[in-house]
C-alpha cells in the first residue's frame, strides 16, 4: 500500500473556518424513541422484559462496581489491552499493525453520544453493544472492535465493566502510540439492556428531518442526521462546503458539552491516528448492519464480500485514506498538513467526497 497520499473529510477544512458564536440551546421537547423493533423488525421483541427490570443485571441486586473494580489489577488489565493492540488477527487484520486507532474511535464513539439536553448518551452505561447504536451507519464495524477485547473482558469479568473497557482501550492506545494521557478514572457501570432514547425524527438511517428554517436543528439533539454520532463527513447534507461544515461542527460539538478549543483538539488529535475506508462501493460488497441481518446472524454485521472483506478491502466510511504519514504514532503532522497544502476535492474508490493536495502534493508519503 505504498505512494498512497494523504487524505481530509470536509470535516477538517472547516476547522480553518471562522463563525459566528451560536446561542445557546434549551431542552428538548417531548419526542417518543423508535424500538429497535420499528428500525429492525426481524428482531426479537425483548420489551415485555422491561416490566422486570430490576433483574436485568445478571450480576445481582448487591453487586457493587466500585468493590469490584477496587480488586482489579489495573496495570495487568493494560497490559493485556496494550499486548491485544499488536496481535493482528486474520479475521480483521489491524491497519498498520495496529489496533490503536481502531481503539481510540471505539472510545470516542462511546463517549461522542453525549448531549447536553438531557444528559443522555455517554460511555456510561455502555450502550454501544445495544440497538439502535450497535447498529448506526457511524459505528460500522465497531463490532470487530469489541469482539477483540472479548477475550480481555471474559479474564476480568465483573472486575471491569464494558463501560469502562471500551474507554479504557482508547487510553491504552493512545498512550501505545506516543500520547501522554492524564490517566484513567474508572467507575462507569454497564447498562443491561438499550436506553429508551429519542435519537431524532427520521424514520431512515442518515436521513435529516431534524432542522428547521435557518438549519437550526432541533432541540435536544445534537448529531446532524440519524446514525451519525456528530456531523456528515462529506458535508452538511454532503454539501462539501467548509464554512457551513463549520457551522454544523459548532453547533453539534457545543451541543455536546464542548468548545472550540477542545473540538478543535478533538477532530485535530483523534485524526492524528489512523485512516478511513472506503475501498470499494457499500452497496457492492457491504450486507446489513447487525441488527439488520435475519435472527440467526445478528450481532456480526456488515459483511464485506469484495476482495478480502477486511485489510486494504474495508469499506467503513466510504471515505478512503489515512491523514497522516505516521498513522500509528502521535503528532503533529494533522495540522502541519491542513494549513501547509492547498486542497482539491476528489472521490474514494467508494465514490465520498473527500480532498486531498492539489497538484500531487504529499503523494507517496502515506505508508
Amino acid at each position: 500500500m505504498k505512494g498512497n497520499a494523504i487524505t481530509l473529510a470536509i470535516t477538517h477544512l472547516a476547522l480553518a473556518a471562522t463563525l459566528m458564536a451560536l446561542p445557546a440551546h434549551d431542552v428538548m421537547a417531548r419526542s417518543t424513541p423508535k424500538s429497535a423493533q420499528a428500525w429492525w423488525p426481524t428482531t426479537l421483541d425483548l420489551t415485555p422484559l422491561r416490566q422486570n427490570e430490576h433483574n436485568a443485571n445478571p450480576l445481582g441486586a448487591s453487586f457493587d462496581y466500585a468493590s469490584a473494580f477496587a480488586t482489579l489489577d489495573l496495570e495487568a488489565l493494560k497490559a493485556d489491552v496494550n499486548d491485544t493492540l499488536t496481535q493482528s488477527q486474520a479475521w480483521w487484520p489491524a491497519d498498520y499493525g495496529n489496533y490503536g486507532p481502531f481503539f481510540v474511535r471505539m472510545a470516542w464513539h462511546s463517549a461522542g453520544t453525549y448531549r447536553t439536553s438531557d444528559g443522555r448518551g455517554g460511555a456510561d452505561g455502555g450502550q454501544q453493544r445495544f440497538e439502535p447504536l450497535n447498529s448506526w451507519p457511524d459505528n460500522g464495524n465497531l463490532d470487530k472492535a469489541r469482539r477483540l477485547l472479548w477475550p480481555i473482558k471474559q479474564k476480568y469479568g465483573s472486575q471491569i465493566s464494558w463501560a469502562d473497557l471500551m474507554v479504557l482501550a482508547g487510553n491504552v492506545a493512545m498512550e501505545n502510540m506516543g500520547f501522554k494521557t492524564f490517566g484513567f478514572a474508572g467507575g462507569r457501570t454497564d447498562d443491561w439492556e438499550p436506553e429508551w432514547v429519542y435519537w431524532g425524527p427520521e424514520a431512515k438511517m442518515l436521513a435529516d428531518e431534524r432542522y428547521g428554517e435557518g438549519r437550526q436543528l432541533r432541540k435536544g439533539l445534537a448529531a446532524v442526521q440519524m446514525g451519525l454520532i456528530y456531523v456528515n463527513p462529506e458535508g452538511p447534507n454532503g454539501n462539501p462546503d467548509p464554512v457551513l461544515a463549520a457551522h454544523d461542527i459548532r453547533e453539534t460539538f457545543g451541543r455536546m458539552a464542548m468548545n472550540d478549543e477542545e473540538t478543535v483538539a478533538l477532530i485535530a488529535g483523534g485524526h492524528s491516528f489512523g485512516k478511513a475506508h472506503g475501498a470499494h462501493k457499500p452497496d457492492d460488497c457491504v450486507g446489513p448492519e447487525p441488527t439488520g441481518e435475519v435472527i440467526v446472524e445478528q450481532g456480526f454485521g456488515w459483511k464485506n464480500t469484495c476482495g478480502k472483506g477486511n485489510a486494504e478491502d474495508t469499506v467503513t466510511s466510504g471515505l478512503e485514506g489515512a491523514w497522516t504519514a505516521t498513522p500509528t504514532q502521535w503528532s503533529m503532522m494533522y495540522l502541519a498538513n491542513l494549513f501547509a497544502y492547498e486542497w482539491e476535492q476528489t472521490r474514494s474508490p467508494a465514490g465520498a467526497l473527500q480532498w486531498q493536495p492539489k497538484e500531487g502534493a504529499a503523494a507517496g508519503t502515506v505508508p
